[in-house]
């Protein structure tokens, strides 16, 4: 019973992580492009670089940007739960 939870904690910890990291990298790379928008002469680089990332979030997402991050957030925590599955599987067989 004890391996079941243990496999079950790491499952879901693995799938809270791979959501989280995406929202994180995009939040964090928007974030600096917004800070170097205040530095004199490279604004207009950073809104570039913002609209490009804003309409490749959109692609995913059917128009709007937040459910294309959402689609991705998905994608990789699905990615992270198999990922988590297979190193178990491996772990179990290898022991």
């Amino acid at each position: 019973m004890t391996v079941m939870t243990n496999f079950l904690r790491s499952l879901v910890l693995s799938i809270i992580f791979s959501f989280v990291a995406p929202m994180f990298l995009f939040g964090s790379i928007l974030f600096g492009l917004s800070l170097v928008g205040y530095i004199p002469g490279l604004q207009g680089v950073s809104e570039v670089i913002t609209t490009v990332i804003m309409d490749f979030l959109a692609i995913f997402g059917s128009g709007t940007p937040v459910d294309g991050l959402i689609v991705i957030c998905l994608t990789c925590s699905f990615v992270g739960a198999l990922f988590d599955t297979y190193a178990y599987y491996r772990y179990q067989i290898l022991r």
